[in-house]
């Protein structure tokens, strides 16, 4: 779809222009694919590829992928490595691995080896530069002023910073970005934040999508794009009435054909057993908001030290998600994770489509 839809402003950010405000976010680890960022732009919406934890080699097979389904645009997001901080100078980490022990050997895996991961960025925004995505997004961090710029002049295309705060959004504007992702606490997956402090239980400041939204649009010149806890058109229409441009969902996308979900996340998603989300550091030593499943409940204490943490639980998730266990496997989740339905991608498009307009 590329013509207008009658009632809908078109999603604008600098030279990038699609008929839907309706944004599929990058859910790094499996959910997004290039089927799924293909689909939803197909639809008229603009899909996004994660590259958190991919080599360089890696995304280039996945960016070729959606440029051979699909001609219109799409996203590329990227994770900042931050800080390397491997020395555990205070036990936590091991004291983790060694909690998890037993669990691990129910599987028949040992825990990983914790470690820093460099996500390699230079190297991805050259792989970048010879594919055509039409929007580059950062996340956990600032990627200052250097990276946005080479972004601009190499790839040609505009810059979005995933934000928690309206003090993180100035300061991201302030390094060129061309648009900020606003992420409340409603979000599924791992926050946004800049710094995941270890003394707040949520990591950071626990702020609505809505009334994020009211802050940034207050304190910023560019398009402000919501995310966190939207499911239907009629919500991502009252967040274009505060002042965004569109809105991004990734929760609402994880039963989706096209989505690359593994199938014990997707029973739990539209069977239970669970009844709610907690925010917790259990599978990756950064907050990040999950199902309430028995893995989170026994490791509310995990320490903050991603991604250290998130290599020392892969044996055991990639384990459990084998075997079908859902209670031992990071179910990412939205605190809207309830209205989450199983189906064509074009489907869930058409039906946000018809709620946007309805109440246009």
């Amino acid at each position: 779809m590329s013509e207008p839809v009658d009632g809908v402003d078109p999603m604008q950010i600098g030279s990038l222009q699609v008929p839907l405000p309706i944004l599929c976010a990058p859910m790094a680890g499996g959910p997004s694919t290039p089927a799924l960022v293909a689909a939803v732009g197909e639809a008229g919406g603009l899909g996004w590829l994660p590259a958190g934890y991919l080599t360089p080699e890696a995304l280039e097979d996945l960016v070729t992928d959606v440029e051979e389904r699909s001609a219109r645009p799409y996203g590329v997001n990227l994770f900042l490595s931050g800080t390397e901080s491997g020395d555990d100078t205070d036990g936590a980490v091991q004291a983790y691995v060694e909690e998890l022990a037993g669990e691990a050997a129910r599987y028949g895996v040992a825990p990983g080896e914790p470690r820093f991961t460099d996500e390699r960025v230079a190297e991805k925004l050259d792989v970048l530069a010879r594919h055509r995505p039409a929007i580059i997004s950062f996340t956990f961090g600032d990627p200052g002023a250097a990276v946005v710029s080479r972004v601009h002049n190499e790839l040609g295309v505009p810059v979005a910073v995933t934000v928690t705060s309206a003090t993180e959004a100035v300061t991201a504007v302030a390094s060129g970005a061309d648009a900020v992702v606003v992420q409340g606490i409603e979000a599924g997956g791992h926050r946004g934040l800049w710094f995941d402090d270890p003394s707040e239980p949520e990591g950071g400041p626990r702020t609505s999508t809505a009334d994020l939204v009211r802050a940034v649009v207050g304190s910023v010149g560019v398009p402000v794009i919501a995310a966190g806890g939207i499911t239907d058109g009629a919500t991502i229409g009252s967040l274009v009435e505060l002042g965004a441009v569109g809105a991004q969902l990734g929760t609402a996308f994880l039963c989706c054909d096209e989505a690359g979900t593994a199938a014990p996340y997707r029973r739990a998603l539209l069977e239970g057993p669970y009844v709610d989300t907690v925010v917790t550091r259990a599978f990756s030593g950064r907050s990040a908001r999950s199902l309430r499943n028995g893995f989170t409940e026994r490791h509310s204490g995990a320490p903050a030290r991603y991604p250290h943490v998130h290599h020392v639980t892969k044996p055991i998730r990639s384990a459990a998600t084998a075997a079908g266990e859902a209670d031992d496997i990071n179910l990412w989740a939205g605190t809207s994770w309830r209205s989450v339905t199983a189906g064509p991608a074009a489907d869930l498009m058409a039906r946000l489509t018809a709620e946007l307009t309805a109440g246009s």
